[in-house]
This record gives C-alpha cells, sequence and structure tokens, in this order.
C-alpha cells in the first residue's frame, strides 16, 4: 500500500504485514505522529491525512527486531525528487 501526501509519501508492502502481523503493531506504536492504524490485530492502514505530519524519525523504518524485509516500510521524500529516507 502507498499514500502519498504533498511532501512525503509512506509504503508498506503489504506481503510483509500478512507475513508478520506484529508489523502493524509495531507501526501503530512506534509513529508519534499517528500516520498508521491498526483497525484490527495484524491489519493496517495508512491514515492519510497525517502523512504529511511525517517527521522523518526513522521509528517506523528501524524494524530490525520483526521478520521483514529491509524496505518493508518506505518513507519517501517527494521533495526531494522521491528520494527514500535512509
Amino acid at each position: 500500500m502507498r499514500t502519498d501526501g504533498t511532501f512525503i509519501a509512506i509504503e508498506v508492502d503489504d506481503d510483509a504485514v500478512a507475513k508478520e502481523p506484529a508489523l502493524a503493531g509495531h507501526l501503530t506504536q512506534a509513529c508519534p505522529v499517528d500516520i498508521y492504524h491498526e483497525p484490527s490485530p495484524g491489519t493496517l492502514e495508512i491514515v492519510a491525512e497525517n502523512v504529511d505530519e511525517c517527521v522523518l524519525c526513522r521509528l517506523c523504518i528501524d524494524i530490525p527486531h520483526l521478520d521483514v524485509a529491509d524496505d518493508a516500510v518506505r518513507v519517501i521524500k517527494l521533495y526531494d525528487g522521491g528520494a527514500k529516507l535512509e
């Protein structure tokens, strides 16, 4: 899934959420500006109106403790030519 704001885009690999249900809970709890929502256990939604509130804190992409690929969550800086937050 991907949601674009004006300045930031958020991409989350749907297969990663399906494979590792704890990912949805981690993202929901970690994000300081409530970009992620877990409507039911193991499911994830991106809250479109909050995407541009991203403070580039990296908490959503620092997930080495979960069994998902390194790029399962991507923060894309649309204002920087689509550069991925590293």
